[in-house]
């Protein structure tokens, strides 16, 4: 076939019935969404698979070679069963074939080849039903002897209805076609300089080698070339972005003397950190600018990156605008708006008897605020009267107007959705600046890459007074005495005067009324994780835990209960009295992750631990060692002492810093989550680059590709580059880069 380019539907090439398979199945529509499906891994004959690490339920290819084969009748009825015995050398596994005798013929003592199916189990012995296979023998499929002699075998990632050989048999044909026609059809991304200078190889020989590699040698250089494009094609994406965010109008908001910030600096009770007062420089030094910042806080838990957020907040407010905080949930708005009031005073107190000369007002605004303080605060956001705004998703409603919008600050933000985020921008005349904090450290090649937008700012220092707080993994069913001795700790350290949380996966009152119509934690239920996900307990939940420990070992302390479905003021309540001393013990959801910051708690306990990722361990620990007495953290599980979850546990146990275990859980949860998170939810874009291996990759790419934009910031000079641009920046991901 002629005319072959990569944008050609896979219809005109494999045929209308394969196509649909191919797009239903694994999503591959056009010529180059196949030849982008590169190989998952690559087998070599001779080289057999591993039998001893299938799983029941997975869907498996092995390369493996026949031992045995044996024809069985059916006792007292028509019919056989054909049992054929596949080894790797080390270990076996069963493929069954019912009333399909002719197949002896193909399948031969001896015979290697592709076997693939779901693992299923029978008589404790595991065994692939009917499985799809191709032999690979040179007595059998001549086809497939020359396809596969000498060379390694791909193994693509596939699917119940497409097994790995269909995709290589359709990659195949289009290579084929595209050879003939010397690879017309393939642009190439990449200036030649930079190819030249990196030494990397042209795009087509990349494509024909990652998928038909005859040695190991060709593979890499095939790699090396395909991660280059990734890293090169996203980074020419964020730097086009910054480059118009530079060209933006913006309005300076300079510091100003004798203002808030001043006075504010002038009342702290202590001083700042140099990461602090380091990391306010730089705010300060683009709020001054006359384009908007975009700049990313990140910092360990309990680093001070809210007093951070609230210095620049209150420069814009000196400099006549106004700042709004956006929280992802109530119960942090709540926290941000009662710790912000308290440490600006008489400050935060505008236009009130007993208020500060150079004071503004502070005001809270969430979806359940009464219809008399709602209208309240957005006559206050819109006058101006309001220098400072915080609130959750409620400032993003049309009604909310504001006089003079300067700087948005986002907490969390992958809590938000793009559009949430562009509304708020969208509410000032001119971009206002913005500041997103997150309290999830991120490994530099991932901040470069997900958010390569933002300038990047690091807190990596804790301030004077925050203790250290020790970790240990609680093993409930193994040493069932250590449990005990955990709730005897939390005993002491509120003997001592002090509170402890202890947290739960699930919130556990989905039961009350009819038994019989028990609610299943729902996918949108974050806090409700893990119910109902696999084969083990229910995960323990706040309500049923509260009572068991009110009834049992802790019996006569003053324990409450905290989540999300509490309505609006039962929960602001509850965290006015923990805050104030007046309950022992909260047990709460995730609820209390980020934000809440109450001193005087010491201990934690997070029942089910491992049902938690590794950096919201990491988080909710935070929420401990707050004051001058240490903090205690314990991780309570069934699972045994060898299983990858209590690896990860004795991760979090080992190390206190953020960034160490942000790379332990990327490294677990691979970066496809991390982009398709920060990418509007669509599929990653990489393939064979990793943000976590390739830093060397991605640091240089970044560099060129700020270096080509600044000369050719619309790509005029690099037709190839643009198209593939288009086609990394899909209608959803240019949308999500245009709004950041």
């Amino acid at each position: 076939m002629s005319d072959l380019t990569l944008d050609t539907p896979l219809t005109a090439v494999v045929g209308d019935r394969t196509a649909k398979v191919l797009a239903d199945s694994l999503k591959l529509r056009t010529v180059g969404d196949l030849l982008h499906h590169y190989p998952r891994r690559y087998a070599e004959r001779g080289q057999l698979t591993s039998l001893d690490d299938l799983e029941v339920d997975e869907h498996v290819t092995v390369l493996a070679r026949i031992e045995k084969v044996t024809l069985i009748p059916f006792k007292g009825r028509k019919g056989d069963r054909l049992e054929v015995v596949v080894t790797d050398g080390r270990g076996r596994l069963s493929l069954v074939f019912f009333n399909q005798g002719w197949r002896q013929k193909d399948l031969r003592p001896g015979a290697q080849g592709l076997f693939a199916g779901k693992v299923g189990q029978f008589n404790r012995t595991r065994q692939l039903v009917s499985p799809d296979y191709q032999l690979m023998d040179e007595e059998a499929d001549t086809s497939a002897a020359e396809e596969f002699a000498g060379r390694l075998i791909p193994v693509y990632p596939a699917s119940a209805k497409v097994q790995t050989w269909t995709v290589a048999l359709c990659v195949r044909t289009v290579l084929d076609s595209l050879a003939k026609d010397e690879w017309k059809g393939v642009g190439e991304p990449l200036p030649a300089e930079l190819r030249d200078k990196h030494e990397l190889i042209p795009l087509p020989e990349a494509l024909e080698l990652i998928h038909r590699p005859r040695s190991h040698a060709d593979r890499e250089r095939a790699q090396s070339r395909l991660r280059w494009d990734e890293a090169f094609v996203l980074q020419v994406a964020l730097a086009q972005r910054r480059a118009a965010d530079s060209a933006l109008p913006a309005v300076p908001r300079p510091e100003r003397a004798g203002g808030l910030l001043e006075a504010f600096d002038a009342r702290l009770p202590f001083t700042l950190t140099e990461g602090q007062r380091n990391v306010s420089a730089e705010i300060f030094a683009d709020l001054a600018t006359s384009h908007p910042m975009h700049r990313l806080l990140q910092g360990e838990v309990g680093s001070g990156k809210t007093l951070v957020a609230l210095r620049a907040m209150l420069t814009v407010v000196d400099a006549g605008g106004q700042a709004v905080l956006l929280a992802p949930t109530e119960v942090l708005a709540q926290q941000h708006h009662r710790s912000i009031v308290e440490m600006m005073g008489d400050l935060a107190e505008g236009g009130m008897l007993g208020g500060a000369e150079a004071a503004t007002k502070v005001v809270l605004l969430t979806g359940s605020m009464g219809t008399p303080a709602r209208r309240q605060t957005l006559l206050d956001m819109a006058c101006g009267d309001a220098g400072i705004a915080i609130g959750t998703h409620a400032l993003i409603e049309d009604k909310v107007q504001f006089q003079d919008l300067g700087l948005v600050v986002v907490d969390e933000q992958h809590r938000f959705g793009v559009e949430q985020r562009d509304a708020l921008r969208a509410k000032g005349e001119q971009p206002p600046h913005l500041l997103v904090m997150t309290a999830t450290p991120i490994p530099r090649t991932v901040a470069m890459t997900v958010f390569g937008d933002l300038e990047t700012s690091v807190l990596d220092q804790l301030p004077a007074g925050r203790s250290p707080i020790s970790t240990h993994v609680v093993p409930a069913l193994e040493k069932p005495n250590f449990l005990a001795r955990a709730w005897e700790r939390v005993r002491e350290e509120v003997g001592k005067g002090h509170q402890a949380y202890v947290v739960c996966p699930r919130i556990g009152d989905e039961d009350q009324g009819d038994p019989k119509k028990k609610r299943r934690a729902m996918p949108d239920d974050p806090e409700d994780l893990g119910a109902g996900s696999d084969d083990r307990r229910p995960p323990l939940a706040v309500v049923e835990t509260a009572e068991m420990l009110a009834e049992g070992p802790l019996a006569g302390l003053r324990i409450e209960i905290l989540h999300g479905r509490l309505q609006p003021d039962a929960k602001d309540d509850v965290m006015r009295r923990f805050a104030a001393g007046r309950i022992d013990v909260l047990v709460a959801t995730t609820v209390i992750e980020v934000g809440v910051n109450v001193p005087n708690s010491t201990a934690m306990v997070i029942m089910d631990a491992d049902r938690f990722g590794v950096s919201q361990l990491h988080q909710l620990r935070g929420r401990v060692g707050r004051g001058s007495a240490p903090g205690l953290c314990l991780l309570v599980s069934d699972m045994p002492g060898a299983s990858p979850a209590r690896a990860r546990l004795d991760a979090v146990a080992g190390t206190l810093d953020g960034f160490e275990l942000s790379r332990i859980d990327l490294e677990q949860r691979r970066e496809g989550d991390v982009l398709g998170q920060a990418q509007s939810g669509v599929k990653s874009s990489l393939k064979v680059l990793s943000v976590l291996e390739d830093e060397e990759v991605i640091t240089t790419a970044r560099a060129e590709a700020a270096a080509l934009v600044a000369v050719d910031p619309r790509l005029e000079d690099h037709p190839d580059l643009r198209a593939a641009l288009a086609g990394l920046l899909d209608e959803d991901r240019a949308e999500y880069l245009e709004k950041g």
